[in-house]
Formats: structure tokens, sequence, C-alpha cells
């Protein structure tokens, strides 16, 4: 089986993004696009509940019957916005897996809406509820193996234990099932389990490319966001507090929300996210591509 360097498979977004800057900024703008939009019909369909749950988290003799009518009230709205958002998480991941195994099917910045984008929404799908069973299932054995352990040794600490064993678990898991994505795009069907075989020994140097791609890009997040709050603060007079309402908007009108910081926090976000998302993504392409081929 070829071997992978797990520091390629890492930087991997960053170079494309480095060498096809006109793709980053296609991208960016997408998300840009859904990032404007997406307030609206938040604001729309639930600003007054979001409100209302905020000011009932906030008041601890909130009414709890209350807060679920407001819970309940927000179902239309997350009834959309969660299509929406795995059809977003599906157009970006497609067009990322295509620049790397796909680089001459360009088009308008590897962006489609097609087979592969709904391949891969159902097979999200399809993981969250196994997820979902699997958290379930864990929790469960968790907390009677606790139980059972300080029943016998009147100590928690092989309780503890058994949630590590657990966490570490669904992490090995998730890390040998996580090229299941690519797969499914790279040969055009839904592969939920064949990512097990492909993976075989390969669990370190996986974790080890997941875990430098996040702490890289979480660095270069931090260090943007930092130099974007510097900058909106000085153009504000010095304001701090108006800059830091774009991390709690009003939501009573969209006009209300769309501030001129957040405006601009918006369209600087689009740039950050699609970075974000193409060094995220990257690594498992990388991966599948050198262990296919061997």
């Amino acid at each position: 089986m070829t071997a992978f360097s797990a520091t390629d498979a890492a930087f991997e977004g960053f170079r494309i993004t480095r060498e096809k800057p006109k793709v980053l900024l296609i991208w960016a703008g997408f998300y840009l696009i859904i990032s404007l939009l997406m307030p609206v019909l938040l604001v729309t369909m639930g600003g007054q509940n979001l409100m209302a749950l905020e000011a009932q988290a906030n008041n601890p003799n909130a009414d709890p019957q209350a807060a679920l009518a407001n819970l309940a009230a927000l179902g239309p709205l997350y009834a959309i916005l969660i299509p929406v958002g795995l059809a977003v998480q599906a157009v970006l991941a497609a067009a990322v897996y295509r620049a790397i195994l796909r680089p001459e099917d360009t088009g308008f910045g590897y962006l489609r809406l097609g087979q592969d984008e709904l391949r891969l929404t159902v097979l999200t799908l399809i993981y969250f509820l196994l997820s979902l069973a699997a958290v379930t299932i864990v929790v469960l054995l968790g907390g009677i193996g606790a139980g059972v352990a300080y029943g016998l040794l009147g100590s928690p600490l092989l309780g503890v234990g058994l949630g590590l064993f657990f966490l570490g678990l669904l992490l090995y898991v998730a890390v040998r099932l996580s090229l299941a994505p690519v797969i499914t795009f790279a040969e055009r069907r839904i592969s939920v389990f064949e990512s097990w075989g492909l993976t075989k020994g390969q669990f370190w140097k996986l974790l080890g490319a997941y875990i430098l791609a996040i702490a890289s890009v979480v660095v270069v997040l931090l260090l943007a966001m930092v130099i974007f709050m510097a900058v909106a603060a000085i153009l504000a007079g010095g304001d701090i507090a108006s800059v830091g309402k774009i991390f709690s908007p009003d939501l009573s009108s969209v006009a209300a929300y769309y501030t001129p910081p957040m405006v601009a926090y918006t369209i600087f976000g689009g740039f950050l996210n699609a970075l974000y998302f193409a060094v995220l993504v990257s690594p498992a392409a990388v991966a599948y591509r050198a262990l296919k081929e061997g």
C-alpha cells in the first residue's frame, strides 16, 4: 500500500489556495452569498423566538414552558436551515475534492450542484444517524460501567478511565471511516464503510494529518481575527463594545442585524471560512489518492 505524507496532506488546503487564488475568491464569494442570505431567513422566520430564548436563558426564573414553546416555533426555520447547511457543506467539499482529484474539471471554481453533491449530502445524513446511535450506546455503556465500578470500588477513577476509553474508541472509528466522503465523491457511489479497509494501518498518520491541519488553520484564523478586531476597533474610534456586538447581533430586524461592523465581519468571514473548509477537507483527499493508487 502506498504511503502518504501526513505533513503534505495537512497543508494541501493551503497549497491549493496559494496556487489558485482565483478559486479561493470564488469559494469565498459563494460562502459570502450564503452568509448574507441565511441571516435574513433567520431574522424573518425566527428572530423574535431566538431573542426570547436568549432572554429566558439569562433569566433563572424563566418559565420552562415558554422556552419549549419558543423552541417548537423554531421548527420550520431549522427544517430549512439544516438541509441548506448540508447542501452548502456538500458543494464546498465536492469543490475541494474536485480541485485535488479532478483538477482538469475546473468549471466555475470547481463548484457544482449535481449527483456528487447529492451523494455527499445523503452520506452525511447516514453518518449523522450512525453517530447518534454510536454516541447513545457509548453513553449508556459508559454510565453503566461507571456505576458498577463505583459500586464495587467506591472510586470514580475506573469510571473516568472507561469514559476515556470509549472516547478514544469513537475517535478511532471516526478516523478509520473519515475517507468515506472522498471515496463517495471519487468513485461516484455512496460508500459508508469501505474507508475502514482502505485506512488499515494508517490511523496514526491520518490522525496526525488532521490534528496538524486543524492546529495550523486555527492559528491562522485566530491571528486573522485579532487583526480584524483591532482594525475594526480603530475604525470605530476605539468603541470596542460596538465591534463586539457582531458576536451577539440584534435579531429584531434585518436592518438592525446588518450593522456596518457585521457586514464587514461577514465579508471577512467569507474568506476565512473558505480557507478553513479547504484546509480541513483536503487531507482526506490526499490520503485517499495515495492509498487508492497503492
